[in-house]
């Protein structure tokens, strides 16, 4: 997924604004940090849904937003929220992206990245290990307990409500230049638009 962030970014020349729905976990209470081990990160109740769909409304209106910031470390948000000013391309992307019927209403295209069980695993263990600063066993252990099941049960009943199916994910060099093709027509639609409404007042 980053490599396609890139890749759109790089071929764009209007300005690019990515929005993780990482950053929108909600804070904990005081009896699930005390039981941390056992709380579920990949359910729907994980996230702070009124606040992603009142930040990503503010963006899409051209409004500036405050984007606020997780620690993965200690499972909490930092104290300050990063400020952002909207841009021509707002990319949202995380696990259950397409949960919201509120928050699908919201996007112009939606992309679901599909690779295979082994290729997810791999992936988290190499970014729980060192962006997160866990042991092997803890990644394996949640994974078994909570991230496959969540997979199963919330994440891929919303493949039915994307736009493109990205195989493969990285590998789909076909799929990834169709999406930049069609991100630079509808950019090129929108500047046409823009022009003929001034020219008309």
């Amino acid at each position: 997924m980053q490599q396609l962030r890139k890749d759109v970014k790089d071929q764009s020349t209007s300005r690019f604004l990515h929005v993780a729905q990482d950053n929108f976990y909600r804070d904990l209470t005081p009896d699930e940090q005390a039981n941390m081990s056992a709380f579920n990160f990949d359910h729907p109740s994980a996230f702070a849904w009124n606040e992603i769909v009142a930040t990503l409304r503010d963006l899409k209106a051209g409004r500036p937003a405050l984007i606020p910031q997780y620690d993965f470390v200690t499972s909490s948000r930092k104290a300050e929220p990063v400020p952002v000013q909207s841009a021509d391309v707002v990319l949202f992307d995380g696990i259950l992206a397409f949960y919201s019927a509120e928050l699908r209403e919201l996007f112009d295209l939606m992309l679901f990245v599909d690779v295979d069980d082994d290729t997810r695993l791999a992936r988290r263990i190499r970014r729980d290990l060192v962006e997160r600063k866990r042991d092997v066993l803890h990644v394996l252990e949640q994974y078994e307990r909570t991230v496959k099941p969540s997979f199963a049960q919330f994440i891929l009943p919303t493949k039915q409500f994307a736009h493109i199916i990205v195989p493969r994910g990285l590998e789909n060099i076909v799929a990834i230049n169709l999406i930049q093709q069609h991100i630079k027509w509808r950019l090129s639609e929108r500047l046409q638009a823009d022009t003929t409404a001034s020219s008309q007042t």
